[in-house]
């Protein structure tokens, strides 16, 4: 942790104090008492159903979850937090579905000398298979005739003095780059083993539009994205959403690419594929382009629609003035279904995010019931079931911009996503909460909850900017995902292992995450009842909690803060 100063020390001192405890009223510890995870099973076996047809967001699925959210909401009492009065925070979205049949895509290298056609040369690749692409300038048809340049890992990091696109031009031309951080075994350079935004897939994209490049193909390997080829096919072959109002430069085409295809390319240009993947993961790379040319056809179903954000706010005692809210989050949707598939067409999302969803929604009705019971909320207390998380974060990317109050005035966020209902953990992961100073508070909570708090598991997943907390912390609110580690009660750290990861390998984004009668809730109700006591220490502190000095989102706190 970082050294902080010592006006904040002496708070945090006062906070992780053993009397802490003491601190928290009886109406919330009855309140977290009456926590059932039997209700939260209720609400996943309602929000997996077959009826919600995988709540791909702006279908009929999605639109029966966020009216179930919000009723939930008005039953509760919550004053609305969206648009007009009402629990949705509409958002202007449009679907792009490349159709397979009418999308081609083709690496054409230089022809050698002499030869006077280039067919036979031509590599024809085959969509779903040897890659995915999304055309996000939102237009039906792109059609692409450009050089490829190797980008490395297609990084621009100045605080890390690295810089993937020196000297070398892009504009107009498809960028080859490797997903990942520059490899690294010291924390202070691309965070060592644990991988940050510049390695996530959202950050590559953006960044090749930026420099001006038409299209980026990031190149797949299991190792590096800490997931396979399917679950890059099954999240990239199926409709795409993006913000329709989104004014940031955009790529006509981007892609993901099997390994094997990277190194046709890197073949056809009389290039070794491992050497020079290796080469630039060391300082010195420069940026090469290839003779290899992309022919792409890419035409898609283009699909205008709105789906919203279901927000509700129980506000406290100073919600007129300078609150300092909390926000609890966990995304609603989930993948939606495959028409026409034969079989089991439908990604039911039960775990991914049916669980996260119910726990909100119970930590609504649990918080509503001790403010009805007369307990007086210091701070405003906001509940918000996101749209297109699995879209790339968007319904919270939306959220950090528009939110119901001003950002500087939410203290914290925390966020559930995918906790399976598996037992009782003897563990959390609360990655990000170190990096604040709400960090001694978390220590001392977990251990009353008997809850050891293990780190982030596989860090080279850049697992903190693949959930919603993330987008808030972009807009500078301290935020964090409260998970489990392997731990739980009556099993071994083995099995819990096993356990996550045989989700993982067979469920995780596929047609089988369906909602299971043997699930064991108990570990998902213990997890808010951690949450909702941190809610109450987070709304009763006597600091506002801060992101620590040097962090790269305490900028943008301070921004939201109107400080520098």
């Amino acid at each position: 942790m970082k050294i902080r100063s010592a006006v904040v020390s002496a708070a945090l001192v006062c906070l992780s104090t053993p009397l802490l405890a003491q601190t928290i009223p009886p109406a919330v510890k009855a309140a977290e008492a009456s926590i059932d995870g039997e209700k939260i099973r209720a609400h996943v076996q309602f929000l997996a159903d077959d009826l919600l047809e995988g709540r791909g967001p702006g279908l009929r699925g999605s639109e029966i979850a966020a009216k179930y959210i919000a009723t939930q909401f008005a039953l509760y009492g919550l004053k609305p937090g969206g648009d007009n009065g009402t629990y949705l925070q509409q958002i202007n979205f449009v679907g792009m579905n490349a159709i397979p049949a009418k999308t081609t895509f083709s690496l054409v290298p230089k022809k050698p000398e002499g030869q006077m056609s280039i067919d036979l040369y031509s590599i024809d690749l085959k969509y779903g298979d040897d890659y995915t692409v999304s055309n996000r300038t939102l237009t039906p048809v792109v059609d692409i005739d450009a050089p490829i340049v190797f980008v490395g890992y297609g990084v621009d990091a100045p605080e890390f003095q690295w810089n993937d696109y020196a000297n070398i031009d892009v504009k107009g031309k498809v960028i080859l780059c490797i997903v990942g951080d520059p490899p690294s075994t010291d924390p202070a350079f691309f965070g060592g083993d644990a991988l940050t935004y510049y390695g996530r897939w959202t950050y590559k994209f953006e960044q090749a539009a930026r420099k001006g490049a038409i299209g980026a193909l990031i190149i797949h390997r299991t190792d590096l994205a800490s997931y396979g080829w399917d679950v890059v096919k099954n999240s990239n072959t199926s409709e795409k959403t993006y913000l329709r109002d989104d004014k940031n430069p955009q790529l006509e085409a981007a892609s993901w690419i099997q390994l094997d295809v990277a190194k046709q390319i890197f073949k056809s240009s009389n290039l070794n594929a491992d050497a020079e993947i290796e080469a630039a993961g060391k300082r010195g790379f420069k940026a090469v382009e290839l003779p290899v040319r992309l022919h792409a056809h890419v035409e898609s179903v283009v699909r205008p629609f709105q789906s919203p954000n279901v927000v509700g706010i129980l506000p406290g005692a100073n919600a007129s003035g300078k609150d300092q809210a909390v926000m609890y989050t966990a995304h609603y949707d989930h993948l939606g279904f495959v028409a026409g598939m034969a079989g089991d067409n439908i990604y039911n999302g039960a775990a991914d995010n049916g669980t996260g969803c119910g726990m909100l929604v119970e930590l609504a009705r649990a918080w509503s019931e001790a403010a009805h019971h007369g307990l007086t909320l210091p701070h405003s207390l906001i509940f918000a079931s996101v749209t297109a998380e699995e879209q790339g974060l968007l319904g919270s990317e939306y959220l950090g911009q528009h939110p119901p109050i001003p950002a500087g005035q939410i203290s914290l966020d925390m966020n559930y996503d995918m906790i399976l209902p598996i037992g009782v953990p003897l563990q959390t992961n609360v990655n990000g909460a170190q990096r604040t100073t709400f960090y001694p508070t978390v220590e001392a909570t977990a251990k009353r909850f008997n809850l050891a708090i293990v780190p982030d598991p596989k860090p080279s997943a850049g697992s903190y900017y693949r959930s919603d907390h993330f987008s808030l912390s972009r807009v500078g609110i301290p935020a964090f995902s409260i998970e489990t580690g392997n731990l739980y009660e009556g099993h071994d750290a083995a099995w819990g292992k096993t356990k996550h990861e045989e989700f993982t390998a067979h469920d995780y984004h596929n047609f089988t995450d369906n909602y299971r009668p043997s699930w064991d809730f108990a570990g998902n109700a213990k997890l808010d009842r951690f949450g909702m006591e941190l809610g109450w220490l987070a709304i009763s502190a006597p600091s506002t909690i801060q992101w620590n000095p040097k962090d790269e989102f305490e900028a943008a706190r301070k921004a939201s803060n109107g400080t520098k």
